[in-house]
């Protein structure tokens, strides 16, 4: 006999005569799902997010530059940071007013409020608590949109666990997330400050994509249950939610008494800005020639630009505010299968043996020099260092894998299980930081032979990080932890990108060129001409007439600057 479901509802056995008439089946209760409400309809809008989504577009549409690297681009970081800190401040004050109304549990947005903690500690009493509209379910969590429930109180479907999305209040982190936003915060605005300072269009645009990764991160603070994707591009993936989100708050809502005064106010502004500014720049050209500087050209592809940076910036700060509103759960332990000693021992330590007798080979050919070289191989030694420069870097990247891998699953049951780990990885984590070394000796050794250029360089950049990655990663070991080590390492890549800012590349690369000149050797002069007015200051070491054929092609590229598109190199070159 099959087992009965648990849910289902015991029905009495009533004995009947063959003669009489066929009872209908009884009824048997079935629960129903609830209808599928979407996040940004769960969320109440606070009434300072509407404001500071609007204040954010406005100022990025103003002064973000999108053809070059300017000033612009830390003004509007500024601007976002800032609209979204305050909204957060103001939100949860406002959380606190409405909770005497009933929308918020005993204790939500406890320690929130005037003298309470850092705007940026968002873990406790920050938008994620914000009331629910009426007529949703109100649960702790409901697991997969169903009924499932672990009791019920008295009667009320107080579940357990709240719906993936829904509101809810976590836990606070036993780390103090408050540090880690502020640093990912403060790592978006430096990134950003390189285009004030460098001119290397190619750098700026990795700045740029580099700081959009460090402000979700700050945005969505401890490890979410999502995983590290979702956690560096939270704020482009919920920016059509935070839309939505915000489009149907603005739309329920009722304007305020002091929304009111502000939008008359800003009417009555513009209104006097329209009559008193044409007049002015009429009646005396400096006036009319000081407005012209300061504001932004308007023309078709200008106002195009205008709506396209607004509705892009708009929508980042609807994203990130929605992400605070109803952040994703933080990051459980989760159960895994777990490899005996010697499931990983073996194929582990296999690679390390490999490894020492490649670094063995390494040694010898790096004391031997360019003669043993060239009569082991037949190649020069610039050849030699060319030709394994990527295998080893492919090696080095596939290794941290392995690594990553045999931390995660291998046994940590006894201390001998703990202590193989421990052993064994750091052996093999040492021996890669040798292959990383002599890969980057290589590509050294091949741009004295043949030349520097900005993507050699790059690639030099990265091989020095995966070297940090690859210490890091051995204090991971270690620890036998390795929970922190992703976002550690994302870290590590922005402050790399940082050093090679303050280094400046172009720079470097055309000053190194030169040094080849001077020894003999010879140097690409079309290739120095194509780089930025970074390049500038090195290219003055250079003898005439020389000099002149690199500088004016640089020179010719470097076009007029408005405020917002400032640029300190791009100045100092013309």
């Amino acid at each position: 006999m099959a087992d009965r479901p648990a849910h289902a509802t015991p029905v009495a056995t009533v004995a009947t005569s063959p003669d009489a008439p066929a009872m209908p089946p009884p009824q048997v209760p079935v629960l129903l799902r609830p209808p599928y409400v979407p996040k940004s309809a769960r969320v109440a809008l606070p009434p300072s997010v509407l404001p500071a989504v609007l204040a954010a577009a406005v100022v990025g549409a103003v002064v973000i530059p999108l053809d070059r690297p300017g000033i612009g681009w830390l003004l509007a970081g500024i601007a976002c940071v800032l609209a979204v800190v305050v909204a957060d401040r103001k939100a949860r004050g406002w959380e606190l007013r409405e909770a005497g109304d009933g929308f918020l549990d005993e204790g939500d947005g406890a320690g929130v409020g005037e003298g309470g903690p850092d705007p940026l500690d968002l873990d406790e009493g920050s938008l994620h608590t914000a009331r629910v509209d009426e007529g949703s379910l109100d649960t702790a969590r409901v697991d997969e949109g169903s009924l499932h429930t672990e009791g019920l109180d008295e009667g009320s479907l107080h579940t357990a666990k709240a719906y993936e999305g829904s509101l809810h209040t976590e836990e606070p982190s036993p780390r103090n997330p408050s540090r880690a936003r502020i640093i990912w915060a403060a790592l978006a605005l430096a990134l950003l400050a390189v285009g004030t300072i460098r001119a290397a269009e190619w750098l700026f645009v990795l700045c740029v994509l580099a700081a959009a990764v460090a402000g979700s991160l700050a945005v969505v603070g401890p490890r979410s249950v999502k995983g590290l994707l979702y956690d560096v591009l939270a704020v482009p993936i919920e920016a059509f939610g935070g839309l939505a989100w915000v489009g149907r708050g603005a739309k329920k809502g009722k304007p305020s008494g002091a929304a009111k005064r502000t939008a008359s106010a800003v009417f009555l502004t513009l209104a006097l800005l329209a009559v008193f500014v044409p007049l002015l720049s009429s009646a005396d050209a400096t006036f009319a020639g000081v407005l012209s500087a300061v504001m932004p050209e308007v023309d078709g592809p200008g106002t195009v630009q205008w709506i396209f940076v607004f509705g892009l910036v708009g929508a980042a700060s609807a994203g990130a505010l929605f992400v605070l509103a109803a952040p994703p759960r933080p990051a459980e332990a989760k159960q895994h299968k777990v490899l005996h000693r010697v499931e990983w021992a073996l194929p582990v330590g296999v690679l390390t043996v490999l490894f020492a007798g490649f670094v063995f080979v390494q040694l010898v050919a790096l004391f031997g020099g360019d003669a043993y070289v060239l009569r082991t191989s037949g190649l020069t030694y610039a050849e030699y260092a060319r030709g394994g420069f990527w295998q080893l870097s492919a090696i080095t990247v596939l290794t941290l894998g392995v690594i990553v891998s045999a931390l995660r699953w291998g046994s940590k049951e006894t201390a001998q299980d703990r202590w193989w780990l421990r052993g064994v990885l750091t052996a093999l984590s040492l021996l890669t930081l040798v292959i990383v070394a002599s890969a980057l000796s290589r590509m050294w050794t091949y741009q004295q032979a043949y030349g520097f250029t900005v993507l050699r360089l790059l690639v030099e950049t990265c091989e020095l990080w995966l070297g940090v990655v690859y210490l890091l990663m051995i204090a991971a070991v270690w620890k036998l932890d390795q929970a922190w080590l992703s976002r550690a390492a994302i870290g590590t890549a922005m402050a790399a990108l940082l050093a090679l800012a303050v280094l400046d590349p172009e720079r470097f690369v055309a000053d190194r060129n030169i040094d080849r000149m001077e020894a003999g050797h010879g140097i690409d002069f079309s290739y120095l001409s194509t780089l930025s007015a970074d390049v500038l200051p090195a290219v003055e070491r250079l003898p005439e007439p020389v000099r002149t054929t690199v500088r004016g092609p640089v020179r010719a590229g470097i076009k007029a600057d408005s405020w917002q598109e400032f640029n300190f190199s791009r100045m100092a070159g013309r």
